[in-house]
């Protein structure tokens, strides 16, 4: 009778060894598949955050360009200027020395090149000859020492290339993300094996081992792919 009873015993302890393996297996093989689903979802992010980057990188190197040519371009108009202005003095059409501002003059040299200032670099063209006037042994040596010269153009690269550096290191973050999901699918898989080996094992101490090492895995495996960033189905 009591060796009935024992045998009872470790039959339904069996069965619940069993049951919470089974359990265990089911949620193990769904997480599987949402472990798998996120790291695509992720591969696909990180490439999209890859492409962004190059694109925004390249309009970068548009815009530095083109602000290269217009820097240029406000150089050789300065160079001819103070040439011209230089001229023109000597010429005695103008005036111009310390405390003598200037004055652009019809017909003169200095006045030519003086209208073809470029709108974006008269800002800083004036407030220097405000400032050599005024002070010209202190004065910046061109106005492209002043703090009011500012291209745009050079602006907006500064921006993109930013730009092209945050999606950079989103897709080295969806990399690392779909990496992640790709371990939690591994410890996963190892779940479903260790519950699996459970049921093909007899003694009923190696049985329980086997899902104790399951369940640990699966607690690990499973607190991970709760803390880990999602990307929505339909996002």
């Amino acid at each position: 009778m009591a060796e009935a009873t024992e045998k009872q015993g470790l039959f339904r302890s069996s069965n619940r060894v069993e049951l919470v393996a089974t359990i265990i297996m089911s949620l193990a093989a769904i997480f599987t598949a949402w472990a798998a689903f996120q790291s695509a979802k992720w591969s696909g992010e990180q490439a999209t955050s890859f492409s962004q980057a190059g694109a925004s990188r390249t309009e970068s190197t548009r815009f530095d360009t083109r602000a290269g040519q217009l820097a240029a371009i406000d150089v050789s108009v300065f160079v001819a200027f103070a040439d011209a202005i230089n001229s023109d003095r000597a010429d005695g059409v103008i005036e111009f020395g310390p405390d003598i501002p200037y004055e652009p003059t019809d017909g003169t040299l200095s006045g030519f090149w003086y209208e073809r200032v470029r709108d974006e670099f008269r800002p800083a063209f004036e407030a220097w000859l405000e400032v050599f006037t005024l002070d010209r042994a202190n004065a910046p040596p061109s106005p492209f020492a002043m703090e009011e010269y500012v291209l745009a153009d050079a602006q907006e690269a500064q921006r993109l290339q930013q730009e092209a550096e945050d999606f950079a290191a989103a897709a080295g973050q969806a990399n690392q993300n779909s990496d992640d999901y790709v371990l939690t699918a591994v410890a996963f898989a190892l779940v479903l094996f260790f519950g699996g080996v459970s049921s093909k094992l007899d003694h009923e101490r190696n049985r329980l081992i086997a899902v104790v090492i399951a369940t640990v895995l699966f607690v690990g495996a499973t607190w991970v792919l709760l803390v880990l960033p999602k990307i929505l189905p339909f996002s």
